[in-house]
């Protein structure tokens, strides 16, 4: 005879608890999951290979972005230059984006528009340059349209409107 009484709750004890620990290891996988790092590219730089077909002197604009690709933007004066621009970004929980790697590629042309230099620069060559949208200030500082409305009432004077 076996010594297992019938209706003992040993046994739904034992289960509850080895549900609890998969579930604990589950929560703890995903937690540390859930704060690795992730990484995102943005931009394109060419290949060194491709700008190895490039030849300083003989290939034009035209050329370059027919072989290569059309750039990320161009030369602020007279378009004198071409700028392909690749940055990796580490993005990690709560914390600001972090740039990791930028590499900026620049194909300078001369006055009839013939490659005149290629230079290779990455963060290592300088200070990062965070890359944005620029945009004018509105010289409007933290008041809704009818505060500014409102704002305007007592400030008009009789000549002003005369």
């Amino acid at each position: 005879m076996s010594n297992k009484v019938i209706g003992s709750r040993n046994g739904s004890v034992n289960g509850r608890a080895k549900t609890f620990g998969r579930v604990m290891v589950v929560v703890a996988a995903l937690s540390v999951a859930g704060c690795s790092a992730s990484y995102r590219n943005h931009g394109f730089v060419p290949p060194a290979d491709e700008l190895a077909g490039i030849l300083v002197g003989v290939d034009t604009r035209d050329s370059v972005s027919e072989n290569v690709g059309p750039p990320t933007t161009g030369g602020v004066i007279n378009n004198s230059a071409y700028y392909y621009v690749q940055s990796r970004v580490r993005h990690f929980a709560y914390r600001e984006p972090e740039v990791v790697g930028r590499e900026v590629v620049a194909i300078s042309f001369d006055g009839q528009g013939v490659v005149s230099n290629i230079e290779r620069f990455g963060l290592e060559d300088g200070q990062v340059v965070p890359l944005s949208r620029r945009s004018t200030d509105g010289g409007i500082v933290d008041q809704g349209f009818i505060r500014q409305l409102l704002g305007n009432i007592g400030q008009v004077s009789a000549g002003d409107i005369l």
